[in-house]
């Protein structure tokens, strides 16, 4: 009984480094302890709903929390809220998400698929789609949900009491995610859910369901949200301040490289899942000025790639990246971009080459970059946004630090 307890304490130290919160400790001790006394594993559920194709180091600091379930032996349930998706989780926003369309959702979801075994092992990891249950539910189960959970306690969300008090519009539609997320954890079982702090409540939700229908409350384990490249805002492909999974190793090691210096640890830590003895000598170094910043993101910039597209491509990507900015050259594989439907006068507008051939999100952003003199052609900075190219040779064109295209004419 002794050395249970030893071994539940000891998976709970591996479990809890790098959390927020616990809801609550005991309880996950408990789980552990009973876990290995029966030899039932705990069911540790993850739930994502696919809103963008690419997942990002934001989803790594949970996923690499779920590995650890996996390496002590429990069982992982990635659920994927196809269905939930097409509700769009309220969660952070100053006013009501669009649904997605069904279309898109899928194609998310089947992406999420195939990048998920980055990092989880496939072997160890049940797949599942909240459509499963979700699609069969009649408008009288609805009712029956709803009428377990309150408007009062709904109100308590902070981003639905926000906009409460300031008269800005919450859909009945988004009352409803919190309490279908926790329902997803009635019919999964789970012992365990995993969710970042901006999912907090409706972890909480999922333990009030479980309790009225009988069901022992899962924990809450709350993971720490990672700031993205700007240093300020939470990681989102929506605020185009991410790090994918799936970018090439090139991209990965040039946006790790611009992070604010405040957030090296923390990536060390949350993303790049360093060694406790590493992080701890790259903030001391840091610290007592023994190490300098760039070389600290070189190292956690390498065991990104490294983790991502392997060792080789890791130290392909440093050399080419201070080959680019610290040589002052160029990339040795520049992707070629074929400007077709020319005008009879045989020029282009420079703002048109630099949206159409993926520098810019759109043609006022390219304009903007412009202004700011973030665009070169041929190694000359553009001046004039209206500028007008000649298409009678090739150009290389130049987008901020990272962006390289050869433009040709069709």
């Amino acid at each position: 009984m002794i050395d249970l307890k030893a071994r539940a304490l000891s998976q709970l130290r591996v479990l809890e480094r790098g959390v927020a919160e616990i809801v609550s400790r005991d309880e996950l001790l408990g789980k552990l302890e009973r876990s290995l006394q029966t030899g039932v594993p705990l069911r540790v559920k993850l739930g994502a709903d696919p809103s963008a194709p690419d997942l990002h180091l934001g989803h790594v600091v949970v996923l690499r929390k779920l590995r650890q379930f996996q390496d002590l032996g429990h069982q992982v349930i990635f659920l994927i809220g196809d269905f939930t998706g097409m509700i769009g989780d309220p969660t952070g926003k100053s006013e009501t998400r669009k649904p997605l369309a069904v279309e898109e959702v899928q194609a998310n979801a089947e992406s999420y698929r195939k990048q998920i075994f980055k990092l989880l092992d496939p072997q160890r990891t049940e797949i599942r789609f909240n459509s499963e249950w979700l699609d069969g539910m009649s408008f009288a189960d609805v009712i029956r949900l709803t009428a377990e959970y309150t408007v009062a306690r709904i109100l308590e969300r902070d981003d639905f009491q926000k906009r409460y008090k300031e008269g800005r519009p919450i859909g009945i539609h988004e009352f409803l995610y919190p309490l279908v997320q926790g329902y997803d954890s009635v019919v999964l079982k789970a012992d365990v859910e995993l969710g970042g702090t901006d999912q907090k409540f409706n972890l909480l939700v999922g333990r009030d369901l479980q309790r009225a229908r009988g069901q022992e409350p899962q924990v809450a384990l709350i993971t720490p949200l990672l700031e993205g490249t700007d240093g300020v805002q939470k990681m989102s492909k929506s605020l185009g301040n991410y790090i994918g999974i799936d970018e090439s190793a090139r991209e990965i090691y040039g946006k790790t490289m611009s992070i604010p210096d405040s957030l090296i640890v923390r990536y060390a830590d949350l993303a790049a899942g360093m060694p406790p003895e590493a992080v701890e000598a790259i903030e001391r170094g840091l610290r007592d000025g023994g190490l300098h910043p760039r070389e600290a993101k070189a190292d956690v910039a390498k065991r990104l790639v490294g983790l991502y597209h392997g060792e080789q491509a890791a130290e392909e990507a440093a050399l080419e990246f201070d080959r680019i900015f610290r040589d002052k050259g160029r990339p040795d594989d520049i992707e070629m971009f074929v400007v077709s439907d020319i005008p009879v006068t045989g020029t282009v507008d420079v703002a048109i080459l630099v949206k159409n051939s993926g520098g810019a999100k759109s043609l006022s952003d390219a304009r903007r970059l412009i202004r700011q003199g973030g665009v070169s052609l041929d190694g000359q900075v553009v001046r004039d946004e209206h500028m007008i190219v000649r298409m009678d040779q090739e150009h290389l064109l130049r987008v901020g630090k990272r962006f390289f295209r050869r433009i040709t004419r069709g």
